[in-house]
Formats: structure tokens, C-alpha cells, sequence
């Protein structure tokens, strides 16, 4: 069972339509229990990380999604849910995230406008190019993803960052260790692009 977790922040139906796009079917709630069910987990969101941090922790969502983390099962992140998988961001000092994944969030510091808004260039680490999930998408080529941010995953260890886009300067847009995974950009945003990336989300076996 596919589920898109609904914290209450935007931009969750378009995922679920896009996994239908590519002929993958998925299931939107907001009950914990369902998502402790989740046999592949996606947790989307566009909004402020301090509220969506709270509106995890008071619904229980946040322990929902460690579980189905901590059992193996694949787990993704897109825009501010990669975001929240970290502990902690600029956006919201003193909130904490869900802790998946090491390093933090931090704010654009780039001579341009700020959020970063378009299509961007992605190039695949090394430990993104033998990445089971991502290596077979991209098979040595660039692509184009739509990005729509503020902040982006910094202080990471290494084999964390899985691929880079510049915005007056490289920062990690592809992330994951284990079984978690995240994009800065939007996949649903995205076109064929997109559409390819969440496919190869559904058939990847951690």
C-alpha cells in the first residue's frame, strides 16, 4: 500500500495524481494508524517547517512515519517533507524535525532571488550514481527537475547527498541513507521528469 501522508499543508494531491500518472495507485490520509500500514510512504508539502513540524508531533503522524522508517519499508520526502526528515532548519530554530536523516536545512545565502523558482539542471553524486532508486533513472545523463524553495539540506555527511542542482552555487536537491530518500524539487512539478522518478520510487526494494 501506497500512502501520502496529509499533515495539512499544500501540494498533497498532486502527488497522488502523479503516482497515478504513472499508473501507480495511492492512498492520501491523515490517520497514524493507516500510515503505520504503508508498504511505501511519501511525505510532500510546500509551507513553513515549523508548522508543519507541529502539525506532525500533535497528530502523531511523526511517530507513524519514524515506524514505517525504522522498519525498513521506503520512505520519501519531497520539498518540505525531505525538509522535516532532517532535525532541525533555519526556517524554525528550536522546532525539531523527524531526525531520518543527518545534517540540516538552511536558507539560500546567494547573490539572487530568493525562493529559487524554475527548472534546474541534476547531476547525481557519485554514491547517487550507484544508487539503486536513482542510478537506472538517470543512466549517466542530466536532468531537469522543478524546483520552488527557500532552503535546502546542508551539513550533510558523506554518502547523504545523492545529487546537486546550482542556484549561485551547488546544494544538495537528492538526499537519502538506507531506506529514506528525499528530493528538494517537486517531482509532481515535474512532467515526464517527475513522473519517472516516483516510478522508480514504487519499484525501488531498499
Amino acid at each position: 500500500m501506497i500512502v501520502v501522508v496529509d499533515y495539512g499543508v499544500n501540494n498533497l494531491r498532486s502527488v497522488v495524481r502523479a503516482l497515478a500518472a504513472g499508473g501507480h495507485a495511492a492512498e492520501l490520509t491523515s490517520d497514524p494508524a493507516r500510515v503505520r500500514q504503508a508498504t511505501r510512504l511519501l511525505v510532500p508539502g510546500v509551507g513553513n517547517f515549523g508548522q508543519a513540524a507541529r502539525n506532525l508531533a500533535t497528530s502523531g503522524l511523526d511517530d507513524a512515519i519514524r515506524t514505517v522508517a525504522g522498519a525498513g519499508r521506503p520512505v520519501m520526502g519531497i520539498c518540505l517533507g525531505l525538509q522535516l526528515f532532517f532535525p532541525s532548519s533555519e526556517e524554525a530554530p528550536g522546532v525539531n524535525g523527524l531526525g531520518l536523516l543527518p545534517g540540516t536545512v538552511r536558507r539560500f545565502r546567494v547573490d539572487l532571488p530568493i525562493p529559487h523558482v524554475g527548472w534546474a539542471e541534476v547531476q547525481l553524486t557519485p554514491d547517487g550514481a550507484r544508487h539503486p532508486m536513482l542510478g537506472p533513472l538517470f543512466q549517466g545523463e542530466l536532468r531537469h527537475f522543478y524546483h520552488v524553495h527557500s532552503f535546502h539540506p546542508a551539513d550533510l555527511p558523506p554518502g547523504v547527498a545523492l545529487a546537486t542542482a546550482d542556484y549561485g552555487g551547488p546544494f544538495p536537491t537528492l538526499v537519502g541513507r538506507n531506506n529514506v530518500v528525499g528530493a528538494q524539487f517537486h517531482p509532481e512539478k515535474s512532467q515526464r521528469a517527475g513522473i519517472d522518478l516516483l516510478a522508480r520510487f514504487v519499484a525501488w526494494q531498499p
